[in-house]
């Protein structure tokens, strides 16, 4: 556990500075698995409907509503692997 926790971490960083910014889609899917791998469930009410990108960060980590964290984790740092 405390191995995954320490990938997690470290992928976090390597997505900070990834040298090419990923597409909306694939960067929905970094936010939302990084925040149900580190809160857990997605709490508060969700942003006005004007607020766009807020709404679609909200609703992307509100799929994962019910996924464990290690298993969002290993998601997560599976996903940064793939961009290299």
């Amino acid at each position: 556990m405390a191995d995954l926790i320490k990938q997690f971490e470290d992928a976090s960083k390597k997505a900070l500075n990834h040298e090419a910014r990923p597409d909306n889609d694939t960067m929905l899917k970094l936010y939302a698995l990084y925040k149900q791998g580190s809160q857990s469930d997605v709490t508060g009410e969700k942003p006005g409907f004007f607020a766009f990108v807020r709404v679609a960060k909200y609703e992307a980590w509100a799929k994962l509503k019910g996924t464990a964290q290690d298993a969002a984790q290993k998601l997560y740092v599976d996903l940064v692997k793939k961009l290299g």
